[in-house]
C-alpha cells in the first residue's frame, strides 16, 4: 500500500496507538497532537475527500466522531471540540481523515481571517442563489 492513510486505516504503519475501530474506520491518536487527546479518524477504504465516501463508511465517522467527542469530554474536560478535515490540495495525507481536537480557551488554536480580502460577504445573495440553483439540478 503506498497511500500513508490507507496504511494507518488497516493496522499496517508500526507504533500506532489505535483507539477504536470497527470494519469501516480506524481512529488513531494523532503523533503531533494540537492538545492531548487529538484523534483522527480515517475509513479503512480510500478515499480523497468526504464526497467520495460512501454513505455507510460516512455515518460510521459521523457516529464515531460523536462517540469519541464524548469521551474526551468526560476525560479532558476541554471548553470545545474542534471537528474538522481539509480536502483538495490541503489534505496533507492523501487519504481523508477528520480532525477531533480538545479546545481550550487561550491553547492559541485559531480560525484566522482570510489572507488576502475576497469580498465574498458583499455577494451572500448571489452566492445563496448559485448554491440553490446546483442543489436543484441534483
Amino acid at each position: 500500500m503506498e497511500c500513508l492513510g490507507c496504511r494507518i486505516a488497516n493496522g499496517i504503519e508500526p507504533n500506532l496507538n489505535i483507539i477504536y475501530e470497527n470494519e469501516l474506520i480506524t481512529c488513531v491518536l494523532d503523533i503531533a497532537p494540537f492538545n492531548e487527546g487529538h484523534i483522527l479518524i480515517l475509513p479503512k477504504k480510500h478515499y480523497w475527500d468526504v464526497d467520495e465516501i460512501d454513505q455507510e463508511t460516512a455515518y460510521s465517522i459521523m457516529d464515531t466522531s460523536k462517540m469519541l467527542s464524548t469521551v474526551l469530554k468526560r476525560l479532558f474536560k476541554p471548553d470545545g471540540i474542534r471537528v474538522c478535515q481539509d480536502g483538495g490540495k490541503f489534505n496533507d495525507l492523501t487519504h481523508y481523515h477528520m480532525h477531533l481536537i480538545p479546545r481550550y480557551e487561550g491553547d492559541g488554536f485559531s480560525w484566522s481571517e482570510p489572507l488576502h480580502p475576497h469580498g465574498a460577504e458583499k455577494r451572500l445573495p448571489q452566492t445563496k442563489e448559485k448554491i440553490i440553483k446546483v442543489l436543484n439540478e441534483s
